[in-house]
């Protein structure tokens, strides 16, 4: 007869490998009838298409979740170095998007799922909601970030906000653009988990004490962070890491005096104040109350994240919430924290915050574990892009915070300019990138998007034509306006000799403008214009279409992309630190146009120059002309 096993004998058989998965493709339709019938109280007779997407969801939740939790116990066991980043996500995470070899035997419901449960994959996937988390290449890398680390098997969490309402949709009326909420979460989102045991509170304003024992920061405002966990897979292994994201709630006792008094609109106010931190992502920040909000919501998920960071770090194993780690010694050994752009900078001053108010370490003890401990990619090198805050909304809203990045100023100065010649480093060096290359070629891909334009919008494109495409974000420095002018050249000499033979071409230009941007607004009329003029044009044809991309997010993405022939990457020299869509459109087979700028020159040393279509100044250029002023 076997013994029983003790607690350390199935510690040793935690491990990522080995797991089995559903049986066959039976068992998955049974959970998935499971789900729709118990999980959604629906059958066949009144569900919709999106009760039969939330119930595949589900479905495919269950099979990650054994993996889920068998990783975080994994993680507790071997106690990995565990890396952390901050990321405004420009991605949805879709597991049903991925491809079917990331599921191993559920791949033929997932692949075929017509025969299998009479519906329709492609259509379930358009159901499924863009995560309205961030945009653009910060976001982008962001998300894979996640999903290289889950595939390396590597102990790893991305932070952010769980915003209500993401990055807004974009609408074109009469040529301009137009701004519509979107509420992504409206129908819910079945990969997430909330965790309200781990909810964390988060203070702002207040005044700073300074006693015998250090500084207190006192008389603050409290905002709970409410932490909702979504799983993100790796490819065809076993490992599932996690995507936490902080969503803002006023605390119980919200002014309940005030409330019971009869205060009652007071108190409603405050408390929707308070869950504004996590309402919107980009509130437009031209007027104060804008900049305090963006303000506050930078400083909500850095508060969070790095309390939840050190949590674990000072827990036991297993899931223990009883701290056992008392020195911080090996903090930088045991942790790495990835900030990804200006956003999370306050980071570093509510480490050193943490670490010397909270922890009583001293300060060059404290500032060699917060420099150990944080790294920085910047994801522009264009100065205006570098957030900038007045003093006196730092001294409001986060007063503890000003006197650290004071004194982190103040002793840099010392050590770069005091009493003698001082030596300030600074170091970067060309990134090695390991990318498994798919191309996608052929003219499917082009045909597909050519019925998805048609489909959406009612504009037929010629498949055959050329597919220039230039999709980023809206911006002068990105220069959609040189490319505007291109096509306003070739729409003329069209016109000045029509009998010429000419290349058909369909142009695309996509992308979204901050609210508060009026040129990069300009800058789409501009655009939607040449086209009114030039597709209505019966002595173009087809040999010339120009189409603005109406809310260009993620799924638009994955759509345009594959089907591009020319990729547009003409932002001015040194202005773009790197950009992440010319690789994108490389990888899928799109031949590239562009500057010596951001990643185009680190593309062109590794193709080969002569393999890309270079073209105008390089940054030495640019720099002189700076200087010389366009009028000499």
């Amino acid at each position: 007869m076997s013994r029983p096993l003790t607690d350390a004998d199935r510690r040793r058989q935690i491990s990522v490998r080995g797991l089995a998965g559903p049986e066959n493709v039976g068992e998955l339709k049974k959970n998935f009838n499971r789900h729709l019938h118990f999980t959604l109280v629906k059958d066949r007779n009144v569900a919709t298409s999106r009760d039969y997407y939330m119930a595949l969801a589900h479905t495919v939740r269950d099979h990650l979740v054994g993996r889920w939790l068998r990783t975080q116990q994994y993680y507790y066991e071997k106690d990995p170095k565990e890396g952390g980043g901050w990321g405004r996500f420009g991605v949805s995470l879709p597991v049903l998007g991925c491809p079917p070899q990331f599921w191993g035997p559920s791949q033929p419901l997932l692949c075929c799922p017509r025969p299998q449960l009479g519906l329709d994959m492609e259509e379930l996937q358009e159901i499924e909601e863009d995560a309205g988390l961030g945009n653009g290449g910060l976001g982008r890398l962001a998300a894979c970030f996640l999903d290289s680390m889950a595939t390396l098997g590597l102990a790893a969490y991305g932070y952010g906000i769980r915003y209500e309402f993401g990055i807004f949709n974009q609408r074109i009326a009469g040529g301009w653009q137009v701004e519509e909420a979107d509420d992504w979460l409206r129908y819910g989102n079945p990969w997430e988990k909330a965790r309200p045991e781990y909810t964390i509170p988060v203070r702002f304003y207040g005044r700073v004490e300074h006693g015998p024992d250090g500084a207190h920061w006192v008389d603050t405002q409290v905002v709970l962070a409410l932490p909702y966990d979504t799983p993100v897979p790796g490819y065809r292994n076993n490992t599932v890491n996690t995507l936490r994201l902080w969503s803002a709630r006023a605390p119980n006792d919200f002014n309940l005096k005030d409330f019971n008094v009869g205060g009652y609109v007071q108190a409603v106010l405050d408390r929707n104040l308070a869950e504004n931190i996590s309402r919107v992502l980009y509130p437009n920040d031209n007027f104060f109350e804008g900049k305090e909000l963006r303000l506050k919501q930078e400083y909500f998920v850095v508060a969070a994240t790095l309390h939840d960071i050190v949590r674990r770090f000072k827990s036991a194993k297993f899931g223990s919430r009883d701290p056992v780690r008392k020195s911080f010694e090996t903090f930088p050994d045991k942790v790495a924290i990835q900030l990804n752009d200006t956003h999370p900078s306050l980071a570093i001053p509510e480490l050193m915050r943490i670490l010397v108010d909270e922890e009583r370490l001293g300060w060059d003890q404290a500032w060699d574990i917060t420099v150990r401990t944080c790294a920085y990619t910047n994801h522009t090198v264009l100065p205006e892009a570098l957030e900038r805050w007045p003093v006196h909304l730092l001294e409001s809203l986060l007063p503890r915070h000003l006197q650290l990045i004071y004194e982190i100023n103040q002793r840099f100065l010392d050590v770069s300019w005091g009493g003698g010649p001082g030596v300030v480093r600074t170091g970067g060096g060309p990134r090695g990138l390991g990318i498994e290359r798919a191309w996608i070629g052929g003219m499917e891909n082009k045909v597909k998007f050519a019925a998805y334009l048609e489909k959406v919008s009612g504009v037929r494109v010629n498949p055959a034509s050329l597919f220039d495409v230039q999709v980023k974000r809206i911006h002068e420095y990105k220069r959609q306006l040189l490319n505007c002018l291109h096509i306003i050249t070739l729409y003329n000499r069209i016109k000045k000799d029509p009998g010429k033979p000419f290349v058909p071409r369909t142009i695309m230009i996509g992308g979204k403008a901050a609210p508060g941007y009026h040129m990069a607004k300009m800058i789409i009329r501009l655009v939607t214009a040449i086209g009114d003029v030039v597709n209505q044009d019966p002595a173009v044809g087809d040999r010339l279409r120009v189409l603005f991309l109406e809310n260009y997010r993620v799924s638009l993405a994955e759509k345009v992309i594959p089907a591009a022939d020319l990729s547009e990457q003409i932002s001015t020299a040194g202005t773009e630190a790197s950009g992440t869509g010319n690789m994108k459109f490389m990888l899928n087979g799109a031949l590239t146009i562009g500057t010596m700028d951001g990643a185009n020159v680190e593309m062109a040393e590794e193709a080969g120059e002569q393999n890309l279509f270079i073209f105008g100044m390089r940054v030495p250029d640019v720099e002189a002309l700076d200087r010389k002023g366009c009028g000499a």
